[in-house]
């Protein structure tokens, strides 16, 4: 049974550090799928709020999720 996983990647290095945690996941075999949402400043420059509702439906409805560090400087200002 494959697990479903959300990735919140964040901003900052968040993104980097969760590339290369599925990089180990993949080498270790983990039958997961994945499925990737914007969170933190990276959300809120894409979307006006850190943490979209269906984000938290995506991450509620999953076996795991997989966060990344948040809290880093946001490309732009609000």
């Amino acid at each position: 049974m494959s697990a479903h996983i959300v990735v919140l990647g964040g901003d900052g290095i968040g993104p980097e550090v969760v590339a290369a945690t599925r990089r180990v996941l993949d080498a270790v075999g983990l039958d997961a799928s994945y499925e990737e949402h914007d969170f933190g400043g990276a959300a809120i420059d894409a979307f006006g709020t850190p943490l979209r509702p269906a984000t938290l439906d995506a991450c509620r409805a999953s076996d795991a999720v997989l966060l990344g560090a948040v809290g880093g400087d946001r490309k732009s200002t609000v």
